[in-house]
């Protein structure tokens, strides 16, 4: 009796210590992500401002219904939906192929890895100035196309149109995000056991065909986890737009966070719609993250 009470005073005194040691980390987390999601909930039900004025008025849903009948946010969501559409199984395609690539090599991998991942660790400023530099007026491809190969007679307005402004910002998404993708790819490749290619070889199973019946299904678990990384990433782009468009023209390229920024900073520091945009897109991105959930369950089952 007396030894199963010096372990259960044992494990108490653990338990309160690990408690001790959760304290900051639980302080950290409440005051820097549940009180401002809290705050941010609040928000989206009054006329928030900030200002020489401020005005904190309870409105209830009027910002909601603002944000759904806001046709500049309805296209902003738009312009960011097609941008998660494109972007994200680019990135995951591209990101498999490269990391398969590299994991069937021997030499020069590792500067591969580091050429492939550069992009990753460059700021995406510097990156989104430079993609600036490639498509403006006056830029690089406009040069190539029209003193080089003279396939167009003046320069091409890429940055002045919607789609071709969205599609500078899909291309520097994916370009910037193969390398991420290719490294998680080839942690998981490189965790799938040997045995189970040398009993495929054995079998007779070509390599196109190992891949979709050993490699994808031993690597499920870290495409799922890619998607739902790069979903939640696509919906929170921003600097991208800022950088290349503003948001211009007329505030045809604008996606969710920059149309948010700019209710929030430069049309009279509309809090409240912000907030409420800001609800709107949490409750997409979780109910996107839960369908991806449902799709993969299902698609284990069967």
């Amino acid at each position: 009796m007396s030894m199963l009470k010096q372990r259960e005073n044992s494990i108490r005194k653990i338990d309160w210590r690990i408690f001790i040691i959760l304290i900051p980390g639980l302080l950290y987390i409440a005051a820097f992500t549940f009180y401002p999601m809290a705050k941010m909930l609040i928000m989206s039900f009054f006329n928030w401002k900030i200002g020489y004025q401020q005005v904190s008025n309870f409105v209830g849903l009027a910002n909601y219904k603002n944000v759904l009948t806001d046709q500049i946010a309805r296209r902003a969501l738009l312009n960011t939906v097609a941008y998660a559409v494109v972007t994200v199984p680019l990135q995951i395609i591209f990101g498999l192929f490269v990391a398969v690539l590299i994991n069937g090599i021997k030499k020069f991998s590792v500067s591969f890895r580091l050429a492939y991942y550069l992009p990753v660790i460059t700021s995406w400023v510097v990156v989104a100035l430079l993609f600036r530099y490639i498509f403006n007026n006056q830029g690089l491809l406009n040069y190539f196309l029209s003193d080089i190969i003279k396939v167009v007679n003046k320069p091409v307005g890429w940055l002045s149109t919607r789609w071709s402004a969205l599609f500078a910002a899909m291309l520097l998404g994916i370009w910037k995000g193969v390398g991420w993708n290719m490294v998680i790819f080839l942690a998981a490749l490189q965790s799938v056991p040997k045995e189970y290619y040398e009993a495929a070889s054995i079998d007779g199973l070509n390599g196109r065909q190992q891949f979709f019946y050993i490699t994808l299904p031993c690597i499920r678990g870290t495409i799922l986890f890619a998607l739902v990384m790069l979903c939640i990433g696509a919906f929170n782009t921003y600097t991208p737009i800022a950088v290349l468009t503003g948001g211009n023209p007329a505030h045809q390229t604008e996606v969710v966070l920059t149309w948010m920024y700019f209710q929030t900073f430069n049309a009279m520091g509309k809090m409240g719609y912000s907030a409420a945009l800001s609800i709107i897109i949490a409750s997409i991105i979780i109910l996107t993250t839960v369908l991806i959930f449902i799709t993969f369950a299902r698609k284990k089952g069967d």
